[in-house]
């Protein structure tokens, strides 16, 4: 069970880490969640014995780490909308286009 912790943490706190780094870094709590739940109970499976406990911090750490990035990230990045004057008039367009298109159709409603 100690090693099924200490490897499920290695995992999950690189996942958190990688994600914090990409523009998927709002996602990267649930990993750090599941790091620190990880990390906990291999703190104390290992608790019981007196065991080497560097890679239960080295986890705590790496969490640390990703979830100091992930919180600056979502706090002062900006989300910035681009001119949206040439998508709406764009999208008008095409809408004029599939109008004249159905128009050009001939549908038969005759029932026999």
């Amino acid at each position: 069970m100690k090693k099924l912790f200490l490897i499920l943490g290695f995992i999950t706190a690189i996942l958190a880490l990688i994600l914090a780094v990409t523009p998927l870094f709002k996602i990267a709590y649930i990993p750090s969640i599941a790091t620190l739940t990880f990390g906990l109970l291999a703190l104390f499976t290992f608790k019981e014995k007196q065991h080497n406990k560097k890679p239960i911090q080295l986890i705590f750490l790496m969490t640390i780490i990703a979830l100091a990035l992930t919180t600056y990230k979502a706090v002062f990045s900006k989300s910035e909308v681009g001119n949206t004057e040439q998508l709406e008039l764009k999208e008008e367009q095409l809408e004029e286009e599939s109008i004249e298109e159905l128009d050009g159709l001939e549908i038969d409603l005759s029932t026999e």
